[in-house]
C-alpha cells in the first residue's frame, strides 16, 4: 500500500502546466516535416532548372574549347548529385507521419548524423564539382581579356571562399541548433513523463 501512496503523492505533485497537448506534439512534428519537405523540394526543383538551363547553354551555344564543355558537364553532375541527394532522403521526411515521442527522436537522431555525413562528404565532392566546373565554364569567356580574367576569377574565389569558410559553417550549424532544440524539447516531455 506504501507504493500506491506513493505514487499519488508524485502524481499530485508534478506539474504539466509546460507540457504541450499531444495536439501541440503532432503539430511540431508535422511542422518540422512540412519544412524539410519544403526544403528538399525547392533544391531539387533548383537543381534541375540549373542543370536544365547548364545542358541548354552547351547544347544551343558553340563553344569552341573544350574547357567550357567540361565545366558545363562538371556543373550538371552536381546539379544531378545534389537533386538526387534530395530525393533519396524525401523518402524519410515522407514516412515521419504520426509518431511517438520515441520514434521522433530516432528519426531526429537520424536526421542529424545525415546532416553531418552531407556536411562532412557530399556538400564537399558537390563543392568541388561546382567550383571546378565554374572555373573551366568561365574560361573560354575571359582567356582572351587578361585584366576580366583576373578580375572574374578574384570574384569567383572571393566568392567560393565566403560560401566555403562563412556561409557553409553557419548554416550547418544553425540547422544543428534547430534539430537540437527540437530533440531537446521532446526529451524533457519524455523525463516529465517518467
Amino acid at each position: 500500500m506504501n507504493n500506491l501512496d506513493d505514487m499519488k503523492s508524485l502524481w499530485h505533485t508534478v506539474t504539466t502546466d509546460k507540457l504541450p497537448s499531444s495536439t501541440e506534439m503532432l503539430k511540431l512534428i508535422r511542422k518540422f516535416r512540412r519544412q524539410k519537405l519544403r526544403n528538399k523540394w525547392m533544391v531539387i526543383v533548383s537543381c534541375f532548372m540549373l542543370a536544365c538551363l547548364v545542358a541548354a547553354a552547351l547544347l544551343i551555344v558553340h563553344f569552341k574549347m573544350a574547357t567550357t564543355y567540361i565545366g558545363g558537364t562538371l556543373v550538371v553532375i552536381a546539379s544531378l548529385l545534389l537533386a538526387a541527394t534530395n530525393i533519396r532522403s524525401l523518402k524519410r521526411f515522407y514516412n515521419l507521419d504520426d509518431q511517438d515521442n520515441l520514434n521522433f527522436l530516432e528519426f531526429i537522431a537520424k536526421t542529424k548524423e545525415n546532416q553531418i555525413h552531407y556536411y562532412q562528404r557530399t556538400m564537399v565532392v558537390i563543392i568541388s564539382l561546382t567550383a571546378c566546373g565554374w572555373v573551366l565554364y568561365m574560361y573560354e569567356l575571359v582567356y582572351r581579356y587578361p585584366v576580366w580574367c583576373i578580375v572574374i576569377y578574384f570574384i569567383m574565389t572571393v566568392y567560393l571562399g565566403i560560401m566555403w569558410f562563412i556561409v557553409r559553417p553557419r548554416a550547418f550549424k544553425k540547422d544543428q541548433q534547430k534539430l537540437n532544440a527540437t530533440r531537446k524539447r521532446v526529451e524533457s516531455i519524455l523525463n516529465q513523463l517518467k
